[in-house]
């Protein structure tokens, strides 16, 4: 026998939402310390810049080869380079987020960053698909780890805001603190 809650009182997962909406900032108290103790933070910290650095040396060896028709094998190499770096970063995401939020993906505070990191990953992918299946010109390949790209840099921004976020949430966390200091003495 299954129980329902009666009409007009929310359930247990609709007052879990609300609490989480109602909550100012991107984590909890218990979230922020898991972050803290995390090594997977770290591994998050490491690989971002290593993977725009990347990305950015990508970038020009394949703007090269579409301006010039030169370094066909290095512009290939670095796109392919730059994939392996993005799945990497996500798959330690996922786990980071998992520690943090208890969830690998999707996690509220990062939905709209995962739900397009998905559209990152596709274009990442079909690229490696028309690479190994010869279904595009190198000309079209290139291109289209440049809409890769470009989706990559969407949702870089997308996670320096939510890092900004963070780090304005914590400066606010610890001036309430010493203001409640000042207070009591």
């Amino acid at each position: 026998m299954s129980y329902r809650v009666p009409h007009g009182i929310p359930s247990h997962s609709a007052v879990t939402r609300l609490e989480r909406r109602s909550r100012p900032g991107l984590y909890s108290e218990e979230e922020r310390s898991r972050r803290d103790a995390s090594p997977w933070t770290v591994v998050q910290g490491v690989l971002a810049p290593l993977q725009f650095v990347i990305f950015a040396v990508s970038l020009v060896l394949v703007v090269r080869f579409l301006v010039t028709d030169d370094g066909e094998v290095a512009a290939t190499c670095s796109v392919v380079i730059k994939t392996l770096a993005l799945y990497t970063i996500m798959v330690t995401g996922c786990i980071w987020e998992k520690v943090v939020f208890g969830r690998y993906l999707f996690a509220p505070a990062f939905f709209w960053e995962d739900v397009f990191s998905m559209l990152v990953l596709a274009l990442h992918t079909a690229y490696l698909v028309a690479l190994a299946t010869h279904t595009l010109t190198v000309q079209q390949q290139l291109h289209l780890a440049l809409a890769a790209y470009a989706t990559y840099l969407v949702n870089a921004v997308q996670f320096l805001l939510k890092l900004r976020a963070a780090r304005l949430q914590q400066q606010a966390i610890q001036l309430a603190g010493q203001r409640l200091q000042g207070l009591r003495a």
